[in-house]
């Protein structure tokens, strides 16, 4: 054996006991336990993940009772295991790039609740506050328990000054958490909910799913693209169900004679992150941000949020090498 081979394996072995360590760790808490359900509850191998996970379980829309009325809206169920619930700030008149930026677009906060085999629940979310309102909604999260992951921005330019923070909680009382997170809610100009807008979609959306290799969906007039990373993720010690905190997003709004406006959002392990930043600009497709929306995910993940404006089926073309260089899956 070569000297450069020793070097080798001597790395494959200490990256090999890393992630032992890790998993140890990762279990730890779960085995441990704080009472009866956690000591029942028996953590699952994540596909994909070399660490033991509690895995999420399904629920019914309404098991969510509680959570919708702290809330002061009601949510819809996502494949079984996400409570989710939009908060669309249509409050606010937004313009990037020359183009007034629709809720649908880029304006929409939105929060997702998870139950897992332990009688935990993880909340997670992307919420839009205006520059003057991100201290004083962080206080009252602080106030209440809520995390703060990441604090970013999804669009170039804009008007007025926006911002995007991610929030997480995890414990064992859903209520308590929404309550929470209603707090800072409070905070901010977020109006009340009302049913979503249906406006027809000027656009050629069977040209934009054949070049990306996707079924999208219309949604508040807007035409959306979903991809779903493959791997499974975990994020400390919870396994986090397929299409949460880990999807490349691409949202199309019409501008007229086939024209559209471009917001959309990468996840991406550390080594696709070089080439799809490339690949996109070689593309003409503007990079906004390069951050992480977690703290302890396993594998870590980076998202880039990116934005254009210009021939929609042009704008596909440009995206679908890009996506194509990642590991994901159209959502089904």
């Amino acid at each position: 054996m070569t000297a450069g081979e020793r070097q080798q394996g001597t790395r494959t072995q200490a990256g090999t006991s890393r992630r032992r360590l890790l998993a140890a760790a990762a279990a730890a808490p779960v085995l441990a336990g704080a009472g009866p359900a956690a000591a029942q509850a028996r953590p699952a191998r994540t596909a994909g993940a070399d660490r033991w996970a509690v895995e999420p379980v399904h629920t019914r829309e309404t098991d969510w009772g509680g959570v919708a009325h702290a809330l002061g809206r009601g949510g819809n169920m996502l494949r079984g295991l996400i409570y989710h619930t939009g908060f669309p700030r249509r409050d606010l008149y937004v313009f990037s790039d020359g183009v007034h930026v629709t809720p649908g677009l880029a304006l929409g906060t939105h929060v997702a609740f998870v139950r897992y085999a332990d009688g935990s629940t993880m909340l997670m979310g992307d919420v839009v506050v205006t520059e003057d309102e991100i201290q004083q909604v962080s206080e009252a999260w602080q106030e209440h328990g809520i995390e703060q992951t990441a604090l970013h921005k999804h669009l170039l330019a804009q008007t007025p000054d926006l911002w995007w923070t991610h929030v997480h909680a995890h414990g064992h009382d859903p209520v308590a958490l929404a309550r929470g997170l209603r707090a800072g809610f409070d905070r901010t100009g977020t109006p009340p909910a009302r049913p979503p807008e249906h406006v027809p979609v000027d656009l050629d959306t069977a040209a934009i799913e054949a070049v990306l290799g996707i079924k999208g969906s219309i949604e508040d007039g807007l035409f959306k693209c979903l991809f779903l990373r493959r791997e499974t993720i975990v994020d400390g010690h919870l396994a986090l169900p397929s299409g949460l905190g880990s999807t490349s997003a691409f949202n199309f709004q019409p501008l007229g004679g086939g024209r559209a406006a471009l917001s959309g959002d990468f996840a991406m392990v550390a080594d696709e992150v070089q080439d799809v930043l490339r690949t996109l600009l070689r593309g003409g497709i503007k990079l906004v941000e390069l951050h992480n929306h977690h703290l302890s995910e396993y594998p870590r993940l980076f998202f880039t949020h990116v934005w254009a404006v210009g021939d929609a089926v042009e704008l596909a073309r440009a995206l679908r090498p890009a996506v194509d260089l990642t590991n994901v899956v159209p959502a089904g």
